[in-house]
């Protein structure tokens, strides 16, 4: 039986850290998140409050438990609906080829001209800063990533004989592309979806950071950050806890993401064989 990459497993576990972290946050937190308490600000760590208070006296787990689940959700949404839309443009530009796939193609290179943050800003002068602005900001710039991914493994696949059998059965190029291509590439694709998770949370921690993601009350790591900023000398603790959150986050979908690589490559198995 082959072991399992270290890099999978510690992936997996501060994922699972994360993510348990934001479903709890669901149904409980120590204090509500948005409760102000000015008479406990700055309050030490204690066994009221875990990692003591913020500027505004609300409870600084609480407000990281909810941060937790603001950015797993965007990162969720966002990276599902550019793969969805990325996944979709790869395979029809493979299936098609031509003048159609080149067409797709330069799309997909435009899409890469325009930076998370501007297109963000964009956004935002037309409709305002909110999660929703955030989650289209980010689902944009994934779409060319997974229509590049999903057409470079579906041109590869078209040249299998199994695809070459179905051709010469009469399949059409849309139902192969269904029912044979799609299959065949779901690994490299949700491989690259895991590492899009980590660049996806910090894209949010940015756009929260600079005022354009979640909006007070709701909590975010970003947000966190930038209130902190001024507080550094006075309490260096409120934007270290924020930070290593995002670290964590980052750091666990990323090794998890190199990890299901290892396993899934088949070149990568036989040279660890």
């Amino acid at each position: 039986m082959r072991r399992l990459p270290v890099n999978l497993i510690l992936g997996a576990t501060l994922v699972a850290l994360v993510a348990g972290m934001a479903l709890v946050s669901l149904v409980w937190t120590p204090h509500p998140h948005a409760l102000m308490n000015i008479g406990a600000r700055f309050a030490p760590a204690s066994d009221v409050h875990w990692l003591g208070t913020d500027q505004l006296g609300r409870d600084v787990v609480s407000q990281l438990m909810v941060g937790a689940r603001n950015s797993m959700a965007v990162a969720f949404i966002a990276v599902l609906i550019g793969a969805s839309l990325g996944v979709t443009l790869g395979l029809l530009a493979s299936a098609l080829g031509g003048w159609i796939e080149d067409f797709v193609m330069r799309i997909a290179d435009i899409g890469f001209a325009f930076p998370t943050l501007l297109f963000a800003i964009m956004l935002t002068a037309v409709f305002g800063p909110s999660l929703n602005i955030a989650i289209a900001a980010i689902a944009f710039i994934n779409i060319p990533v997974f229509a590049r991914v999903a057409r470079a493994s579906a041109n590869q696949i078209w040249t299998r004989d199994f695809v070459m059998a179905a051709r010469a059965a009469g399949q059409s190029r849309f139902a192969i592309s269904r029912d044979h291509i799609l299959p065949n590439i779901a690994a490299p694709v949700i491989v690259q979806m895991t590492i899009e998770f980590a660049v996806a949370i910090l894209a949010e921690a940015a756009l929260s950071y600079l005022g354009l993601g979640a909006q007070p009350p709701s909590p975010s790591w970003g947000r966190m950050l930038s209130e902190a900023q001024t507080l550094m000398y006075l309490a260096p603790q409120l934007a270290i806890y924020p930070g290593l959150c995002i670290v964590v986050a980052v750091l666990g979908f990323s090794l998890l993401g190199d990890g299901l690589r290892d396993v899934t490559d088949p070149r990568l198995v036989r040279n660890r064989a």
